[in-house]
């Protein structure tokens, strides 16, 4: 992994093989008063880029210009400094358009920046960079931005790509961001290995292979580990778990971890995440277009159990259990049907009137038992519904649960550049979920909301007054384009870092 450093010297003196400077758009005053951008302007430089502008005599701005460099985001520009630094090269990134009144570049531009930055920095030994100049905040976007933007995985490829830059400095006012840098790099590892479990394929990753990597992760960060297999399953009465898993040679698993909250843990958070390790749909099977990408149906468990190894890391006074179903959907002689009837942990029965519609029954399950410790607060995510997808994209995800903690969660999340928004859960969707035969259906017979029809489902399991939140990650979870920012194709790690904002939320408020 790319090693990360401070320093608080001159990035024009570094002894380095290069420099990034960050640029905006050149600000001018359009006919709506705003900084809509001037393309005939050379851009403006970023905090921190002082030294460097100095060195170039006062126009590295001019030179940038006309090398291309227009500021806008995701723009990278490098120019040979040909002795006028100590680097021999330049790196400027374009933060894109800044708001607010001040016109500076927000945290999570720079996060973005420096993941591009990263990305461009592929092949090299030692970097300076000067996008985590303006205090601690800027550090730490800038350290997240330049690990995330720097991830590969590699595991399966024969003749590797260009490494990852391997060190890279980062230059800061402030000489006690050393610390919150080091935070920074424990979260930013956390999505690392939550993205490496989402990008192992489904021969690989299984319910027991993920159960025994679960609890290696856990067991080496002192974590309590327990794993449930099928028999154990079976005498528990976990019939949501059993029945979804029933149609692969593969049986199911269950995970629990706990971190203890240290000596005096301010409160209990319980958390729950979706493990479906490969989802065909079962009987109701998907089409094949695109079925590929189910191998990230289980990148709700991969948040979870990342961010209970990561609590502990950090010694978070918040005592945090990890309840993580796991179970692979397959059509088969054994698999459950449409029109099945299965008895939840807990005694609740569920009509299955879809069998694609099969994490929230393992996730049902998962609730119940978490909800058997009494926690304070509880926060499942799961790669839940496509119409999430359909209502919010690819890069929104949706926040649904008791009101108060259901908008916390939201608000921490976009704090920390993972977009979430709120949606309700309107009480009369409930009783589209009304069955025949059973307490109540996996499904209402209509494709409208989705999204909350599954969120209502899940809510028929959290006991009253519990404050929850369920993260649908459907789109976010799992990005199929190009590279952008500090996201790489694949696994995205989403919402690695929300978990973990909640849950340092939870330990300094309660």
């Amino acid at each position: 992994m790319t090693e990360l450093h401070t320093r608080t010297g001159s990035a024009a003196t570094a002894d380095v093989d290069a420099v990034v400077i960050g640029t905006l758009p050149a600000r001018t005053n359009g006919a709506n008063g705003g900084d809509d951008g001037d393309r005939t302007a050379p851009p403006r430089l970023a905090a921190g880029a002082a030294a460097v502008d100095a060195a170039f005599d006062g126009d590295v701005a001019t030179l940038l210009a006309v090398a291309g460099a227009t500021g806008r985001a995701d723009e990278v520009v490098k120019v040979p400094t040909r002795g006028t630094l100590a680097a021999p090269l330049l790196v400027a990134v374009g933060l894109g358009k800044a708001n607010g009144d001040d016109g500076e570049p927000s945290t999570e531009q720079l996060r973005r920046a420096s993941g591009t930055a990263a990305r461009a920095l592929a092949g090299t030994g030692h970097a300076v960079t000067t996008l985590s100049w303006p205090g601690t905040d800027a550090a730490v976007a800038t350290a997240e931005g330049t690990l995330l933007g720097a991830y590969t995985f590699t595991a399966y490829k024969k003749s590797e790509d260009r490494a990852p830059v391997g060190r890279v400095d980062l230059a800061t006012d402030d000489p006690g961001a050393e610390q919150a840098v080091r935070r920074a790099a424990a979260v930013a590892q956390a999505v690392r290995t939550a993205r490496d479990l989402v990008n192992t394929p489904p021969n690989d990753l299984y319910p027991a292979s993920f159960a025994e990597r679960a609890a290696a992760l856990g067991e080496a960060a002192g974590l309590e580990v327990e794993v449930l297999d099928d028999a154990a399953l079976a005498e528990g009465g976990y019939g949501g778990v059993l029945g979804v898993g029933s149609g692969s040679s593969r049986p199911p698993r269950l995970v629990r971890l706990r971190w203890s909250g240290g000596s005096a843990p301010r409160a209990a958070v319980a958390l729950v995440g979706k493990g479906i390790t490969f989802d065909t749909g079962g009987i109701s099977i998907k089409p094949a277009a695109n079925m590929d990408h189910m191998t990230s149906d289980m990148a709700g468990a991969a948040a979870v159990i990342a961010t209970t190894v990561l609590a502990a890391e950090l010694d978070l006074p918040v005592r945090v259990t990890a309840t993580v179903p796991m179970a692979e959907n397959m059509p088969s002689a054994t698999a459950y049907r449409p029109a099945d009837v299965l008895r939840m942990y807990g005694g609740k029965t569920v009509e299955v009137l879809n069998t694609d519609a099969e994490g929230r029954l393992i996730l049902a399950d998962a609730i119940v038992r978490a909800a058997e410790d009494e926690p304070d607060y509880l926060i499942e995510t799961s790669t839940l519904t496509g119409a999430q997808i359909v209502a919010l994209g690819t890069r929104t995800a949706g926040v649904m649960g008791s009101e108060v903690f259901r908008d916390r969660v939201a608000v921490l999340g976009r704090e920390v550049g993972e977009d979430a928004w709120t949606m309700p859960l309107p009480d009369h969707i409930r009783s589209e979920l009304d069955s025949r035969v059973a307490d109540l259906a996996n499904v209402t017979g209509s494709r409208n909301a989705g999204m909350l029809a599954a969120g209502v489902f899940l809510r028929e399991f959290v006991p009253n007054g519990l404050h929850w939140a369920h993260i649908d990650i459907a789109g976010p979870s799992f990005h199929t384009g190009g590279p952008y920012g500090y996201t790489t194709k694949g696994g995205t790690g989403v919402p690695v870092r929300t978990l973990a904002a909640v849950l340092a939320d939870i330990a300094e408020n309660g």
